[in-house]
């Protein structure tokens, strides 16, 4: 069917859209500093992934990062609305009765909307308490939208594995299925620790761990749209 190919067309692009700019970001912002008119947004070497050295706002965030930044997150939430409402008929094909197909469309354009928002106020500073917490909230309805979506949409391909035999690689479904496990569970573990006021836990610096976790955590929820790829096979 059409939206097989459809899905695996643009799910490389919301693998490789967001990827790009943000390492872009980091690339202009540690190594080209003459770009930069205020000096003091220029971070020097770091390689936030092991190191936390930087979040991946605050790489974003001034100009002109946010040139490359905001019009790449807006082309993935294009790029993401597409993604489920093509799943969307893709489940309805093989099982248009299945009670999971609008938490999938539901939760999965919830998503691209949150991102949508968080691109548009990024790098728009307000002095208020309240504007930082609208901020945060929706960066992590964000995560938790993506995250619900992912997890509806492959425990829902799993629940009919079999039809689709002819159609996907199904050791990339098992993949799919490790990976949002595997985000879930850090999720759990991480968000109690990291929404701590402060920095200090136990006298460890939580703030190098969460601009670390943030940049390995961005891999790993758009690695599902990689996976997403190499599962469906060429029709």
């Amino acid at each position: 069917m059409d939206q097989i190919n459809k899905v695996k067309s643009i799910s490389i692009w919301i693998f490789i859209v967001p990827f790009v700019a943000v390492n872009t970001c980091l690339i202009l912002i540690t190594q080209f500093h003459g770009l930069f008119p205020n000096q003091e947004d220029i971070i020097h070497s770091t390689f936030p992934y092991f190191d936390g050295g930087a979040s991946i706002s605050r790489t974003a965030r001034p100009y002109p990062s946010w040139l490359v930044f905001k019009p790449a997150m807006f082309l993935t939430s294009f790029f993401l609305i597409k993604y489920w409402l093509y799943n969307k008929d893709i489940i309805s094909f093989f099982d248009k009765d299945h009670k999971n197909i609008n938490k999938v469309v539901y939760f999965g354009i919830a998503s691209a909307f949150a991102l949508v928002i968080h691109s548009i106020f990024l790098g728009i500073k307000f002095d208020s308490d309240l504007y930082k917490l609208f901020r945060r909230v929706v960066m992590l309805m964000f995560i938790i939208f993506e995250i619900v979506a992912q997890a509806y949409l492959v425990s829902t391909l799993y629940s009919f594995k079999d039809k689709l035999s002819n159609y996907i690689n199904q050791k990339y479904l098992i993949l799919k299925i490790y990976l949002v496990s595997t985000l879930i569970l850090i999720a759990i573990i991480s968000i109690p620790i990291i929404s701590l006021p402060g920095n200090n836990f136990f006298g460890f610096n939580l703030k190098f761990f969460k601009h670390a976790l943030e940049w390995d955590y961005f891999i790993g929820v758009i690695s599902f749209y990689l996976l997403t790829y190499l599962m469906w096979k060429k029709n």
